[in-house]
């Protein structure tokens, strides 16, 4: 056989070798988070995507930050490490500086406008300026609103929280907030809040009604108040090479999934809160829930304070906080 035969034999069989692979719908890792209706909207896109694709694309699931926290969740799919991530906004403000939008109290005063904001021009810009980073943002999930909890009396007003102790993140905007209300802020780490609330270092503290009933603070604490003063919105995010290299019918099928995996997930949410609000009545926790006017006089302390001044001056396009409060 002359040498000339003997290599295209050979290339013929590196292609007929390497043709079954090719042929292989292609993996795209999802580093999903803790939540339960994150994660179970995780399941939902996975099912839409590979259905839409026909198999062509497929999803790899790694829920419960297995991939690593946030941050690393996000770092990992700009380097391409992971495909697609989620993430709470708060670890990525440093990275993407008008997530500290979100820092920002009492700008949603209802989940409507929250929605409003997020799917609107100011989210759409939002999710645009991941791209500077190699991100291409796909939506915003729920992880919601923070709300406040005491074992004094009920709270619906700013002038309810005075000289209290308030358990709270290490976070600038967060502290000058409840200074304005007139609470003393005490940061201090998660792990030590249980025991803090029991033995009455401190007073209250506020957090979503999913992380006040995982860790049982209801069991301490006898009032919680649905002041929803701050919400923090989960980005879903993919590195964006990697959607720049799907085709058009794969880019469609990740959109399209996308949106109806976000409507899943916030709807689910809202489930899961209405039921855990029902286990606290049980419980003979009373929840308090401020009138739309009740709500407005802490917006108000917020404004006096010049704090959304202060949001405003962390971010690359400060325009988009006066965008939100006019939803």
């Amino acid at each position: 056989m002359s040498c000339l035969k003997k290599i295209c034999m050979a290339s013929a069989i590196a292609v007929m070798t390497l043709a079954p692979a090719l042929s292989h719908a292609a993996d795209l890792r999802f580093a999903g988070v803790t939540s339960t209706s994150a994660k179970e909207a995780a399941v939902e896109f996975k099912k839409m995507v590979e259905e839409a694709t026909d198999g062509s694309l497929k999803i790899q699931l790694f829920q419960d930050n297995q991939l690593g926290d946030d941050r690393v969740a996000a770092e990992s799919t700009i380097f391409g490490d992971i495909d697609i991530g989620v993430s709470s906004t708060s670890p990525l403000a440093s990275l993407f500086p008008d997530l500290y939008l979100f820092d920002a109290p009492f700008l949603f005063l209802s989940a409507d406008e929250t929605y409003a904001t997020l799917d609107g021009e100011v989210g759409q810009n939002i999710l645009a300026t991941l791209e500077k980073k190699g991100l291409k943002g796909l939506g915003f999930w729920e992880n919601g609103f923070r709300n406040f909890t005491d074992n004094d009396k009920p709270v619906a007003l700013p002038e309810d929280v005075a000289g209290m102790k308030v358990r709270t993140m290490e976070n600038e905007v967060h502290l000058a907030a409840w200074r304005a209300f007139g609470a003393n802020p005490t940061p201090m780490a998660f792990t030590e809040l249980f025991t803090a609330l029991q033995q009455g270092t401190v007073d209250a503290q506020e957090n979503p009604l999913g992380i006040i009933a995982g860790n049982g603070f209801q069991e301490v604490q006898n009032h919680v108040s649905l002041t929803q003063h701050v919400y923090t919105p989960y980005i879903v995010f993919m590195n964006l090479d990697r959607y720049n290299s799907l085709s058009d019918k794969e880019k469609a099928a990740i959109e399209d999934a996308m949106v109806k995996a976000t409507k899943f997930q916030r709807e689910r949410s809202q489930e899961l809160e209405g039921e855990i609000l029902a286990s606290f009545a049980g419980e003979g926790v009373t929840v308090v829930k401020p009138t739309p006017e009740q709500k407005a006089a802490w917006q108000k302390k917020v404004m006096d304070a010049e704090i959304y001044d202060l949001v405003k001056s962390k971010m690359d396009n400060p325009e988009y906080l006066d965008q939100a409060l006019e939803n």
